[in-house]
This record gives structure tokens, sequence and C-alpha cells, in this order.
């Protein structure tokens, strides 16, 4: 049988040989004291829709039409559960409603027992939520509109030890009705290349395609950061992030079955300054079937006129759940022909041989646009950084990426590498940027000794930044013991493209302890390079100190016997 998360098999087994090692050799009082440990066990979440609406049955004959309705289990530990489970169908509620069947995940198998209940069973539950079945829904022969019932789902688990476990599974229970609205959304006939600045008339339509009337509508609208819809209504709620701004406009009336209808004033879209790669959603659902999102506890209410909703068509028939979900939604993407200006930052600092410093270094976006690549979520852009001569990474950000010296794939992933490769976030807004550290431990204290930073494309194969229009300011520098890090005051070496820190618009201040002036072991140049140096060479230096006041104190004793 095949199981969700092999994987996860060997750990388990590694981890459980090695509690039982642990108990044993710590003898009797130990193990006694270990037993209440299946307080432990995980308890799984039994979850899917709250409710699923029916096709009408259809009288005709031809084939039903179905509607599905997944059943998941969320397991919320770390690891992959290994171990026999049941899922227990109770179909007693929706006996002459509805005819169900089973369409089973990865290693389930389900079995039904007549019309009244059915089982499923399985070995693994993976980490985090998962689908173990769809449910396979057709209104049943005789079913009337508006007919409803209940399906309740109860589970058991059987541990390695094959031990049941008392509660592992919380119950769910979902409900089904026969009929209902089917809200479609018309897709708008958006010019999808404007100029900045360019507004277009969204005149939101849709229509009710169901057997049943909605009881008022949620019009939902969401549109990334290039994007603005000036209007602010006072029945919607908007929220806004770093990448979205969501409006849920809740609109009041019965939209009865059969009939179309449409903003009473359409809405404006507009391309702001700043778009770049854009998207606008624009769906609808019956009120009270939206689930409240986290985000709602900070939206803000709109100040404006209320939005409404006026028929285009006049109805034909009466309100429940969706009977087609997928068509509720349309998107529309758009490419606007703007630029953004990616500006790489380094750094410098000044230390010893065996002094550890760190480095701050990335890019910022002067814009106009922002940039993102929210359909595909990869990455905009990264960071290329060559580690200066004489210098060994000991830390490195998280998500960042050794590659060779020529930017080769490096197997080796446990010892410091010569070069890094650092992904931005999917989206980069305008002001935004990524900004990382990393800690240089100095091998060798070479005057000058410079690393490289660029800001490129997200592959080592995509050097190029295609929205970028000022590509000599791309390149940055990251200096160890330059001309004001201390130390001799030799001239200084010739800066790569773009400079150190070149138009970064940012000033970082010394780090603490440190004057900013260029001593051994601070930073020069008000760079943010902190230092923390060795016990050796802080040994050296008393010992040179301690020289240099014996080697006084014997001159002016010599000059005093001279005058005697």
């Amino acid at each position: 049988m095949t199981r969700f998360s092999p994987r996860t098999a060997p750990l388990r087994r590694a981890g459980g040989l090695a509690a039982t090692a642990l108990l044993l050799a710590a003898g009797p009082l130990t193990v006694a004291a270990a037993a209440p440990a299946r307080a432990a066990d995980p308890v799984f979440t039994l979850g899917g829709p709250a409710e699923t609406a029916l096709h009408p049955y259809a009288e005709g004959g031809g084939a039903p039409k179905r509607s599905t309705a997944g059943i998941t289990v969320t397991n919320p530990a770390d690891e992959g559960y290994e171990g026999e489970f049941t899922l227990t169908f109770d179909l007693t509620g929706v006996a002459g409603v509805a005819d169900v069947a089973f369409d089973p995940g990865p290693g389930v198998e389900c079995e039904t027992k007549g019309t009244r209940s059915a089982v499923c069973t399985g070995d693994t539950l993976a980490p985090g939520l998962s689908t173990v079945t769809g449910l396979l829904l057709g209104a049943a022969k005789g079913s009337e509109q508006g007919a409803s019932g209940t399906i309740r789902v109860t589970g058991e688990a059987r541990s390695a030890t094959s031990t049941p476990l008392a509660a592992p599974f919380t119950p769910f229970t979902t409900r089904v009705t026969v009929g209902g609205p089917d809200l479609v959304m018309r897709k708008l006939p958006f010019d999808h290349e404007p100029t900045p600045g360019q507004k277009q008339q969204a005149p939101i339509t849709f229509a009710n395609r169901g057997s049943r009337d909605a009881d008022g509508v949620v019009l939902t609208l969401r549109y990334s950061r290039g994007l603005d819809i000036p209007q602010r209504y006072s029945n919607c709620a908007y929220t806004t992030d770093e990448t979205w701004t969501t409006a849920r406009c809740s609109v009041d009336g019965a939209f009865e079955a059969g009939a179309t209808y449409t903003l009473a004033a359409p809405l404006t879209l507009e391309a702001t300054t700043r778009a770049y790669r854009d998207l606008f959603a624009y769906g609808i659902q019956e009120a009270g079937t939206v689930p409240r999102e986290a985000s709602a506890a900070r939206s803000e209410r709109g100040s404006g006129t209320v939005l409404r909703a006026v028929p285009l068509t006049k109805a034909v028939a009466a309100r429940g759940v969706d009977l087609e979900p997928g068509d509720n939604e349309q998107e529309a993407e758009f490419r606007t022909a703007n630029t953004a200006d990616f500006v790489a930052y380094g750094d410098e600092a000044s230390g010893a041989a065996g002094a550890t410093v760190t480095a701050r270094l990335g890019f910022h976006n002067d814009g106009p646009a922002w940039i993102g690549r929210i359909r595909s979520g990869g990455s905009v852009a990264a960071v290329d950084f060559t580690v200066p001569q004489g210098a060994t990474v000991t830390s490195a950000p998280k998500g960042c990426r050794g590659v060779t010296a020529e930017g080769a794939y490096r197997e080796d992933r446990k010892t410091p590498a010569p070069r890094y490769l650092c992904p931005a976030p999917t989206a980069v807004r305008d002001g935004g940027g990524l900004d990382l550290s990393f800690g240089l431990r100095i091998d060798k204290a070479l005057i000058g000794a410079a690393g490289r930073v660029t800001v490129r494309g997200p592959g080592l194969q995509e050097a190029g930044l295609p929205f970028d229009p000022k590509p000599g300011n791309n390149t940055a520098r990251v200096v160890l013991n330059g001309q004001s890090g201390g130390g001799p005051s030799p001239s200084p070496a010739p800066p790569a493209e773009g400079g150190l820190g070149a138009g970064s618009g940012r000033t970082p201040s010394a780090a603490p302890g440190t004057s900013g002036t260029g001593a051994p072991g601070t930073t020069g140049r008000g760079g943010s390079l902190a230092s923390t140096g060795s016990p050796a060479a802080m040994t050296a230096s008393v010992t040179a100190i301690a020289a240099l006041t014996t080697g006084l104190a014997l001159f002016a004793a010599a000059r005093r016997r001279r005058k005697a």
C-alpha cells in the first residue's frame, strides 16, 4: 500500500529505538515515570466543506451531475504518523437525499456498507493538511429541492504498538443540500497592456444560473500593488498588505435564479505609476458562505457611496449553497510598460587576523515600479556575493546557497563557500529590497581585500534584470582593511561598477563600542561591520604595548646616566 510520506518512516523508527534504549538504560524507576507520555500522541483534526449543494436529480435520465467534497485530516506533528487509522462515515443522515461514492487518496482504501455507512482505512498520515478521500455526491432519485441531511465522520488510530489511541480524531460533520444558487462571474474585456496612469472601466456583471435564489451576495475585489480602484464604497471592507489590496463588498437583496446583474455604476481600475506585472481578481459568493479571514479584523470601511447591483435580465425562478463554485471568480493579468531600478549596496570594515566582522549587503528598489512574480511564486532577483580574499564566512543568512567561485553547484553544504547566491522574495515593492548579514572571519589581514555584491536574475543562468534600466548600479563591494580601515593607508582599489553601496541611501552606524574612525577591528567610513577580535589578537596587542613601554623606560634611564 502506497504511503503518504514514506520518507518519515526511518526518522520515526530511529526516534523510537533511541527512546527505548534510553529508558532501558535508566532502569525501572525512569520507565514508570515515562509511561504517561502517551498524552503526547497527536490529535488529528478531520475537516472539509461545511455544506455542499447538489444538482437536482435529472428525472429524464442520463448520468447524474455530481458534486465533490474533500475530507481532510490535519496532523499537527512535524513528521508523518505511522500506524493504522480508520475513518467511519455515518450516511444515515443523507438517506433519500444523496447517493455517496468515494474517491480515496494515495494509500487509502474505502468500502461502503450498504447505504448506511462506509469505512476508509490507511496506514500513514503526512504532517500538516492532507486530503484522505473525496466524497462524490449526487442527488438521490425522488429527492426534492431543498432536501438536506448530514454526513458525520469519526476516526480511530492505532500506534506502532497496536494500542488504540483514546481520542486521536476530532469528529467532523458536513451538510448536503439538494439545489442551490449558481453564481457565475462574467469575464471583462480589459486592455492587458496598459501604460502607467491608464484607467479602465470594470462593469462587474454576474448571473445566477442555479435552481434557487441567493440571499445577498459578497463581491470580492483583489488587486496587486501596481493597480488601484479609486472608489471606496461604504459597504466594502478594505485590507491592504505588502502585495495586495482586498475589498469585500456586501450587497443586500434577493438575487434570483435565472437573472443577470451588473453594478449600478462601473468600477474604475487604474494602472498606477508603480505598475509592472499585476493581477486583478473579481469574484461573487452568496452572503454567509464566505469564511471570515484573520485579516478582516484589520480592515477599514470605505467612506463613499453604497455599491449596488441592478438586474440586467429578469429571473425565471429561489436560495442555498453554490452548485458550481469554480465559476464564481474571474482573473485578469496586466503587463504594464514600466521600469524598476535595483541598486546594490555593500560595506567595509577593518580587523586584525582572527577577528570576525559582520558584513551587511543587499539591494533596494528605487522604483518607480514594484516587481512581483505573484503568479509563479518565484524569486524576482538574487544577490550574488563573492567573499573577499583572505576571509571565511562564519554565518550566512537563511536561504543563501553556497556555490563554487565560478558559480557552479556545490555538493558540500557544511564548509564555508567562496561565493553565495541569496534569492529575493516573490515580490519587492518600490522602496523595498533585500538586506543580508554575513559573518566574516579575517584569516589574513590583506590591505583592501574586496568582495563583489551583485543584484541579478534569480538563477545563475538568468544574469539580467529586464525591468532595470540602470545596470551600472547593480554591483557594489565589501572591502576589508581598506584605506580608512586603520593601519597603513594604501591607495584604494579601483571601485567596482556602481561603487561601494552605490545609491543605497543608507548610512550604517558604527558598531557598538567603536567610533567608526578606522581603528583596527572597527568599521571604517561609517560602515556597519562590527568586530569580535580573537584572544590571540588581543594578546599580541598587549605584548606590543608592554614592549614599547619597556623600551621607553630603558631609553630614559640611559639618558640620565649620560647626563650624570
